[in-house]
């Protein structure tokens, strides 16, 4: 990879099947590995991990918008669009199969929760819900298991973030965050469950 001016210069893939059609160019930037590993090497274990840390804390302090029984609700730090949450496990597992039968459940619960309130606090029309596992997997930290829940919009994806790089944001994280968590609040513990649906049947 050569640098033009101080700037990596990407690499263009013109590797092709035959017989197999593919309407995509791809830039390949094997710098943006520094980023994708850069919140690995400082978590070793629950000592130093930021989603443990994080309930220890008051919840303006920490970002936390809901606490379950067994997980929590938090804003990520560094959001892709306003209310991007994160579900996360209170204990310090890695992987998603690593989650006991009564975390996973909560785990989703608190997913479909998260979405109906983001759609009364800000009426996004559609969501990106994933989990990121390991660091090949593109995690930011993978030693904790966490589950995004990104609100979208059309036209979220302008210019701004495509070509120059750059994503507004238009409101600061406190007021996301009283916003979310008063909704949550009034919204109750969970407004779906097993025992609801296997009430109406």
């Amino acid at each position: 990879m050569s640098e033009i001016g101080g700037a990596p210069e990407p690499v263009v893939d013109n590797f092709e099947l035959p017989g197999v059609p593919d309407a995509f160019q791809r830039l390949w930037t094997p710098h943006r590995l520094a980023y994708v590993k850069g919140g690995q090497d400082h978590v070793t274990g629950s000592h130093n991990c930021p989603f443990c840390e994080a309930p220890s804390r008051s919840d303006e302090d920490s970002l936390i918008v809901h606490r379950g029984e067994l997980a929590f609700v938090v804003l990520n730090l560094y959001p892709y669009n306003p209310g991007h949450l994160l579900v996360c496990p209170y204990r310090h597992v890695p992987d998603y199969t690593d989650l006991t039968l009564a975390e996973t459940a909560e785990f989703a619960a608190l997913t479909q929760q998260g979405m109906q309130v983001m759609r009364a606090v800000s009426n996004p029309s559609g969501f990106n819900l994933g989990m990121n596992q390991g660091v090949t997997g593109g995690a930011g930290i993978a030693a904790h298991l966490h589950q995004h829940i990104v609100p979208r919009w059309g036209g979220d994806g302008n210019f701004m973030p495509i070509i120059a790089g750059t994503k507004a944001i238009t409101q600061t994280l406190d007021d996301v965050r009283q916003q979310v968590s008063a909704a949550w609040a009034a919204a109750g513990k969970y407004t779906h469950t097993p025992e609801k649906d296997s009430d109406a049947k």
